[in-house]
């Protein structure tokens, strides 16, 4: 079976590159495409000695690709679902990525379901799960059939530990792909030895955070004996909008933001300097919390502690 799968990236670099012999080789049927090695061979696109040579990559048993083809996650979800098994549907992180939610990488395992009667071994890099899943639930996404939103929120409401769970459905509700209320409602009706973990990461998702650590953050200070902050508090001057703040004690002006690698880029620090500059005039304090300060949770509640004691200023 030779693949639908096709990239314009490895087209482009075959026309550029046509002139060069290893690229002439290539046969036209194979370029930017997922295949069936057999298939191919059967053809006589390849012979076997070709098939295993460095110009192709190897995905899965008898699934190739050419070497030059740009490998993501969704190219190894096309190859898992559409060669490896016909029967599978993408789900959780691999259906969160074909919707657009970059929950997983070229190297993670793909995700799908298959039905119960498929009884395919197991595959390095391909975590199946088996059970029923209502057609209604299945959309296909780049020729790849997938859980729809609402189910996929589910099935990543489902991730082991807790936070993880929380951090991926925070990440896939940011776009408004799905919403809220409708994956809570969905997940009081979940049966099965998952339904109270599932029941939970819903009730402690928000769908707000700009990134997976905000996340983490958010959870640290629920789980702690801190009153409850604002989480993206706009902050205003009468009627003027001043700056957007990660989480917000608006009583006494105190904002705590999560600050990760790329604040330090170039062309994010004087930007970074007006936003702090306005909030200090407006007599607001910031506190800014990096990695390091979530791997000391106890510190850092200290840290909010005393500033939450101090007098704010006027």
């Amino acid at each position: 079976m030779i693949g639908l799968w096709t990239s314009s990236t490895e087209d482009g670099r075959n026309q550029a590159g046509s002139r060069r012999a290893t690229h002439s080789r290539a046969p036209p049927q194979l370029v930017g495409r997922v295949f069936r090695g057999s298939a191919a061979v059967r053809s006589g696109y390849l012979t076997r000695h070709q098939l295993h040579s460095s110009a192709w990559r190897r995905l899965y048993p008898d699934v190739y690709a050419r070497a030059t083809l740009p490998l993501n996650h969704q190219v190894r979800a096309f190859a898992a679902t559409r060669m490896l098994l016909p029967s599978a549907v993408a789900c959780g992180r691999t259906a969160a990525v074909l919707c657009g939610v970059e929950l997983a990488g070229p190297e993670d395992p793909v995700e799908c379901v298959v039905p119960a009667s498929c009884r395919g071994g197991a595959v390095p890099g391909v975590r199946v799960t088996r059970r029923a899943l209502p057609d209604d639930r299945i959309v296909t996404r780049r020729g790849i059939r997938t859980t729809d939103a609402l189910h996929t929120a589910l099935d990543l409401a489902a991730i082991r530990p807790m936070d993880d769970a929380v951090v991926a459905l925070d990440q896939f509700l940011g776009p408004g792909l799905v919403f809220l209320d409708e994956v809570r409602e969905a997940a009081r009706t979940v049966a099965g030895r998952h339904c109270r973990q599932v029941r939970r990461a819903t009730d402690l998702a928000d769908g707000l955070a700009g990134s997976p650590q905000e996340t983490r953050l958010r959870l640290l200070l629920h789980r702690s004996d801190l009153p409850r902050p604002i989480a993206q508090y706009s902050v205003r001057i009468g009627d003027q909008f001043l700056a957007r703040v990660d989480f917000a004690w608006p009583e006494q002006r105190l904002a705590l933001e999560y600050e990760g690698v790329w604040h330090g880029e170039h062309q994010q620090v004087a930007r970074d300097r007006r936003r702090l500059n306005g909030l200090t005039r407006a007599g607001w304090r910031v506190i800014f919390v990096t990695a390091s300060d979530l791997r000391d949770p106890a510190r850092l509640v200290a840290r909010i502690v005393e500033a939450l004691a101090s007098p704010r200023s006027a």
